[in-house]
């Protein structure tokens, strides 16, 4: 059987027992790379820091690291699977760098990711998270240009000096696994973030989670050198008919509070455009913090998502809410995608567009969507898609791969439940690729310098 080559946020299920492999070439000016894993919790708090051979649950082989989930420390729910650089060189002078996945059991090739690394010296290729009793795994390539040091900021806690490492567990009699390294002490967050009079009128608990939302944003910007990084953002929600659920469990109403921390703190009045979409885009009134407690419920009512009824677009309702039944049901993602393109060029900014758009899949319309975002390149606007669940994404899933574009446009990566995926780590995703694009842009003469 061979590896089933997977793209960045691919994920798929796997056995208890895996073996890890990082395959990298060595010669001259190749900087030397190791590799480690992060246990963490439920809550998204460090567990253990460890290389790989020494890690609970964990040996040694000739041909990489195997890894027996279940006998990882109580509480683990995910183990980061890190590439590292010992002199804070990036990996990217580290081509052909490749994650092998496989069954220790019985050696089957399960998957292969292929990380795009640059000047990242601190990696994270790929996870191991337990989802409903079942161990899965997911491509990521993400990472940090200060390392160690970037991936503690992420997580939330400060490195100790490092210890003295203990013998490699030999293979097949390991010996007991070491103790852990203390649980790290928490990182304090930069305290640099300006309230506006908005955030002071919301309800105390909304306050304070804006609040703390803002400043983990603010270290996923300082990490990829983007702290003066402004940006006008652009909410897109899917309304078709699978999404009616997550409506109702208050998935996408804590995605949208979510998101209102990343406008507020890239954009000079933190407000956000939105639009949402089925068969039809509608825009809708803008988001702006002192309304946040009731904009979703007012704006996308979940009700009126129907197949019945009158199919025809009609005008905004006096209070500026949306005829939900004209929306529909199905997914027409390019319609949203030209009207959001339309309205960026009718209203040009000094800042560029950070359009956050999400999905729960069904794709099909990938020739019509390649060709509006093909044509997005040329344009000041960045196009994150975020996939809520294990729908179908289509094109969106390998967009960042496809040759013919000067600077890669969009980013794309999935999540199966999105209201487990901590703060830190769901901004690290939402921005990591944004600063690139906006440098490269720049130098492409898209973005204004």
């Amino acid at each position: 059987m061979t590896a089933t080559p997977l793209a960045k946020g691919a994920n798929l299920p796997i056995a208890a027992a895996v073996r890890a492999e990082l395959v990298r070439p060595t010669g001259p000016g190749t900087p030397a790379v190791r590799t480690a894993v992060l246990l963490l919790g439920a809550d998204g708090g460090p567990r253990l820091l460890r290389e790989h051979q020494h890690a609970p649950g964990a040996a040694v082989r000739p041909d990489g690291t195997d890894l027996d989930l279940d006998a990882l420390p109580p509480g683990v729910q995910r183990v980061l699977l890190l590439a590292l650089t010992a002199d804070g060189s990036g990996l990217g002078a580290t081509p052909g760098l490749s994650l092998l996945l496989g069954d220790a059991r019985t050696g089957a090739a399960l998957a292969r990711f292929d990380p795009a690394a640059g000047a990242e010296s601190a990696l994270v290729c790929g996870e191991l998270y337990r989802r409903d009793d079942r161990w899965k795994f997911r491509a990521v390539g993400q990472g940090w240009t200060d390392g160690l040091t970037g991936l503690a900021a992420a997580h939330g806690f400060t490195l100790h000096e490092a210890e003295p490492e203990p013998e490699p567990v030999p293979v097949p009699a390991p010996e007991p696994a070491p103790a852990p390294v203390p649980l790290p002490l928490p990182l304090p967050l930069p305290q640099d973030v300006a309230e506006s009079a908005e955030e002071r009128a919301l309800p105390v608990d909304m306050r304070k989670r804006l609040t703390l939302r803002k400043q983990q944003v603010a270290v996923s910007l300082r990490k990829h050198g983007a702290q003066q990084l402004t940006a006008r953002v652009v909410l897109v929600l899917d309304a078709s008919g699978s999404m009616s659920a997550l409506y109702h469990r208050g998935v996408v109403a804590d995605v949208v509070e979510r998101m209102a921390a990343v406008a507020a703190q890239l954009d000079d009045d933190g407000t956000m455009q939105a639009w949402t979409f089925a068969s039809q885009p509608a825009r809708l009134p803008d988001l702006r913090l002192a309304g946040l407690p009731e904009w979703l419920r007012l704006h996308v009512r979940v009700g009126e998502m129907s197949l019945f009824g009158r199919r025809r677009v009609r005008a905004p309702m006096p209070d500026g809410r949306v005829d939900m039944k004209a929306v529909g049901i199905q997914n027409e993602e390019q319609k949203v995608i030209a009207q959001v393109r339309d309205h960026v060029r009718e209203n040009p900014a000094d800042a560029p567009t950070l359009v956050l758009f999400f999905s729960d899949g069904g794709v099909y319309r990938n020739a019509e969507i390649e060709r509006e975002l093909r044509a997005a390149v040329e344009e000041p606007v960045f196009w994150q898609f975020v996939g809520l669940g294990r729908g179908d994404y289509g094109v969106l899933e390998h967009f960042g791969t496809l040759p013919g574009r000067r600077v890669d446009n969009v980013g794309f990566f999935a999540v199966d439940d999105i209201s487990t995926l901590p703060d830190p780590e769901l901004y690290d995703r939402l921005l990591s690729e944004f600063p690139r694009w906006v440098a490269a842009a720049r130098r492409a003469g898209i973005v204004r310098p």
